[in-house]
């Protein structure tokens, strides 16, 4: 039995005579390039034609409203993910953005003429004839186009007007040296806003509690965001997120981003500012940890840690020295003087989630995703950072993870954020005992890398929370000072502002920004 090559759609006729005509119009009308109205091809010759798994189906307005469908499917899962750990979101989150893109390019991708590589296709010769039919049989004006790699003639009266235009003395900067201008002056200006504070004792920190600025332009999910610690670059306004860029942000007056930064592939998991406030060091799942010059936007250093990099800390003692961590069961120890590993240190886990540097820098403390039955051994592990050696693995002994961690300013004790949907308090001296009487109740994690922090006097610690809210606790007696509804969605950081009063920033899972004092 012989397989016929022609293939018609459902509301064409079935009858031999009129597949025919109908294969002898196309042809025609293909090898004319001619525009006719009301023009459809309703037979595919088999042969010639390969379709695209994704291109079409029988049914072209049912192929649409499927497509349509999927992708509403996907965007609803990208809002309400529920993977079980704050690593299998974010990868979750990935693996879905990858998709989807496949998804689109595949579902766009023309039909492939396999018969006629090399050639060029009668169809590519259509678009400029078609241009010239219009709306009906009126011929519209021929285009001028210019071959590529030959540059047109310009009269020189016109050179001269032109560049005449450009010099315009009202406004020199901007339209000569245009961004340069304004990004060189990312370090050098002072904002007004801060100004007053530079020479003022800090006083007692407040809790923000209106709306200041929304900052919009990130695309996908906003990891943290850090202010500079420098006071008089304290409005300079970190943030990192998983759309592969990172920002800085004028997050005290006019709330315009000063520069983008695209050094990574992949998501960007953690960043922050150096102690000088001229570097910012980030880590990304293209597994690479980058040091970036603010002002220009230049790589300094790019190293390979050949694993995805979810946290990195910069030696308080010894700037040139940071750690990383991540989908790995090291930690690295490199020096961005000469670009090499100084110090590995062998945890025997899946991931590291977070570090955080004790006071002096002679220890650490790193929080683990494990929580199996024997796991409260390698929940929480303090670290020598000299010898490398594991000081103390009997710390935290429930079975919940630790997202983030958070040193007090002041004090000798630190706190961790666990998906217990609490904040424990440890001492910072060995031997790390936990205060049991001690926990920060109020706000929820369920999952997601919900960051902690500080504020500059130690009187506030502040969460985000998976609720969209910024909870604020009063550190001494652990009493919820006010709760903020910033976010519809989580909220994954708040940042408490080293010199203004009662000013924070925080971001959430949708990549918004918002600043509130």
């Amino acid at each position: 039995m012989e397989m016929s090559s022609l293939v018609a759609y459902e509301d064409s006729e079935s009858e031999d005579d009129s597949l025919d005509q109908t294969e002898d119009r196309v042809s025609a009308s293909v090898q004319t390039g001619s525009c006719e109205q009301n023009q459809e091809v309703r037979v595919c010759n088999s042969s010639e034609l390969t379709l695209s798994p994704h291109s079409f189906t029988l049914d072209p307005d049912r192929s649409v409203l499927e497509y349509h469908r999927s992708v509403s499917k996907r965007s609803s899962s990208l809002l309400h993910p529920q993977p079980q750990s704050c690593f299998d979101r974010e990868r979750k989150y990935c693996s879905d953005v990858t998709a989807q893109e496949k998804h689109f390019t595949d579902t766009t991708t023309p039909l492939s003429l396999s018969a006629t590589q090399g050639k060029t296709s009668p169809l590519q010769t259509l678009p400029h004839k078609l241009q010239s039919c219009g709306d009906g049989f009126t011929p519209a004006k021929r285009l001028h186009t210019v071959p590529s790699g030959v540059r047109p003639y310009i009269p020189k009266r016109q050179r001269l007007a032109t560049s005449a235009e450009t010099v315009d003395l009202k406004y020199p900067a901007e339209q000569v040296q245009g961004n340069q201008t304004r990004e060189s002056q990312i370090l050098s200006e002072v904002s007004a806003r801060v100004k007053p504070y530079l020479d003022r004792k800090a006083g007692a920190a407040g809790i923000p509690r209106r709306l200041l600025m929304s900052l919009g332009g990130h695309q996908g999910p906003v990891n943290t965001v850090q202010w500079c610690p420098v006071p008089h670059l304290s409005h300079l306004l970190l943030s990192a997120s998983m759309d592969k860029t990172f920002k800085v942000w004028d997050g005290a007056e006019s709330g315009r981003c000063l520069r983008v930064y695209t050094c990574h592939s992949g998501a960007v998991r953690d960043a922050c500012w150096t102690p000088c406030g001229r570097h910012l060091l980030t880590g990304s799942f293209d597994n690479s940890a980058v040091i970036t010059d603010v002002e220009t936007g230049q790589q300094v250093v790019k190293l390979d840690n050949q694993f995805k990099v979810m946290c990195v800390v910069v030696h308080p003692s010894n700037p040139e020295v940071f750690l990383c961590g991540g989908y790995s069961s090291v930690i690295k120890a490199w020096d961005s003087r000469s670009c090499k590993v100084v110090k590995v240190y062998k945890a025997g886990i899946q991931q590291t989630l977070d570090i955080l540097f004790l006071r002096g820098g002679v220890d650490f403390i790193t929080s683990s995703d494990c929580v199996s039955r024997d796991s409260a051994d390698r929940t929480l592990i303090a670290w020598d950072y000299q010898t490398t050696a594991k000081v103390s693995n009997q710390i935290y002994h429930e079975r919940y993870t630790c997202p983030s961690l958070a040193l007090h300013p002041l004090e000798e004790s630190f706190v961790a954020q666990t998906n217990g949907n609490y904040m424990a308090v440890f001492s910072s001296q060995q031997p790390y005992r936990m205060n049991k009487r001690r926990r920060y109740e109020g706000h929820k994690v369920e999952g997601y890398a919900v960051q902690c922090e500080f504020s500059l006097d130690g009187t506030i610690l502040a969460s985000g929370s998976s609720t969209g809210a910024a909870h604020f606790y009063d550190y001494h007696n652990a009493r919820s000072l006010h709760t903020l509804h910033a976010h519809g969605q989580p909220c994954l950081c708040v940042s408490q502002h080293p010199i203004l009063p009662a000013t924070a920033a925080t971001c959430d899972w949708a990549g918004e920004i918002k600043v509130w004092h």
